[in-house]
């Protein structure tokens, strides 16, 4: 037979299921009644500008919004209550999805632009961008790679004719080396020393 400690122990989780099934029913007759009143129609339909989410501890996990300012979204929360993924559309209309550390700082982050513009960024944990990859208005695109400042270093390109470039740049700015093929399959290597002497080739490249 099941002895009195069982029974109670057993008791005790139908009790505990009970709160959580109440509690959560009393939060959505909230919701409920919160978005009748802002509807304030017939329409079977829930209408609301906020909507938070929350574990059993009763922690924010999961926010979905859309603010005044024409901005919406979907942040969801770690277990300490930090953003750390963003599912969201800015006022002008741009989609954006971000992953954050849990001190804010963005790790990726992929947008686009103008419906026709995508950019796909990496960061490393202090916010700094290492990698880089997006295309443009007009069909040009472009590939960054930089150093740990942030400095762009080696950037790899084709214009809006799909004609295609590499170009090196030294920790001044300064370009070293490029290489490109022109929209009439002309190959051009140019090469720059600290001196100031320059290689090219074919010579005659300008």
């Amino acid at each position: 037979m099941e002895n009195l400690d069982s029974r109670l122990e057993r008791l005790e989780r139908g009790y505990r299921r009970m709160q959580g099934v109440a509690v959560g029913a009393l939060v959505l007759a909230a919701v409920a009644v919160s978005a009748a009143l802002v509807q304030g129609g017939d329409k079977e339909e829930l209408v609301v500008s906020r909507l938070t989410l929350a574990d059993a501890q009763g922690r924010p996990r999961a926010t979905l919004s859309a603010e005044r300012e024409g901005y919406s979204g979907l942040v969801l929360n770690d277990a300490a209550g930090n953003p750390r993924a963003l599912l969201g559309v800015s006022k002008d209309g741009s989609p954006k999805l971000r992953f954050s550390t849990a001190e804010g700082n963005t790790l990726a982050e992929l947008t686009v632009y103008s419906d026709e513009a995508p950019r796909l960024a990496f960061a490393k944990n202090g916010g700094t961008e290492f990698f880089a990859v997006g295309m443009f208005p007009d069909g040009s695109s472009r590939l960054e790679l930089a150093d740990g400042d942030g400095r762009p270093r080696a950037i790899l390109g084709a214009d809006e004719h799909g004609s295609p470039g590499l170009l090196l740049v030294d920790r001044l700015g300064q370009p070293r080396a490029t290489l490109r093929v022109s929209p009439s399959n002309n190959a051009s290597l140019v090469l720059e020393g600290l001196d100031g002497e320059v290689f090219r080739a074919p010579s005659s490249v300008q």
